[in-house]
């Protein structure tokens, strides 16, 4: 039975946020985050290789679960659909990009941060949502207060989480997996310190609760 992209996330709690230069270097970072025991990545689209780094972990990786982020259009979702992106992550709510998404049955999580952009998602038939940035805007406490209106949307909270913030936020009803890049910053990358990657994503695992405890 094939596992949907939405409960692959319900089951690693965490997507780490990749922002790559080489293409390269996909490869060794595709491994690492598989030996660390997190076969997931979202490519950030902020640099010149991200589609290739993107396509290269999709084509020869297939046990790595792979996505896009920072998708502001249309066509930079339509690129990464065709370099092999499993799922689609944008900063804010882009109806375009959801819409191509969702003609193409694509998943998509677009950045939501106040009640008004969670109510115009449900509109666009999304229930699962990008908070972001999540630690800038209040943490946890901002996120209980907008999303008590809505029972039936879940979050991935992103921004400003770490370690140290990872066990509650995870713990929190409603919260279906976090994103950070903390695990393998891009300095890391560039240097090729997938050993510590690796290690990194280890720690990061050990973090997961087995279940949200939060009522």
């Amino acid at each position: 039975m094939t596992v949907s992209v939405l409960e692959q996330l319900r089951r690693l709690r965490i997507v780490p946020l990749i922002v790559i230069d080489e293409p390269e270097q996909a490869g060794p970072l595709a491994r690492a985050l598989v030996a660390g025991g997190l076969p997931c990545a979202e490519i950030a689209f902020r640099t010149a290789g991200a589609l290739e780094a993107l396509r290269r972990l999709a084509g020869e990786h297939p046990d790595v679960l792979v996505g896009a982020g920072t998708v502001l259009t249309p066509d930079q979702a339509e690129a990464a659909r065709g370099a092999g992106a499993r799922f689609i992550v944008s900063p804010g709510l882009h109806p375009r990009v959801v819409d191509y998404c969702r003609s193409h049955n694509l998943p998509v999580f677009p950045g939501v941060s106040t009640p008004t952009e969670i109510g115009a998602a449900l509109e666009l038939g999304l229930t699962v949502l990008k908070f972001f940035p999540a630690e800038p805007l209040g943490g946890l406490p901002y996120l209980r207060a907008i999303a008590a209106p809505f029972p039936d949307v879940e979050f991935i909270p992103t921004g400003g989480i770490n370690a140290a913030n990872l066990p509650s936020y995870l713990a929190a009803s409603g919260v279906v997996a976090c994103g950070g890049s903390w695990m393998a910053p891009q300095a890391w990358i560039r240097a090729g310190e997938f050993d510590r990657i690796r290690h990194e994503v280890e720690q990061a695992v050990r973090l997961v609760p087995a279940r949200p405890r939060e009522s």
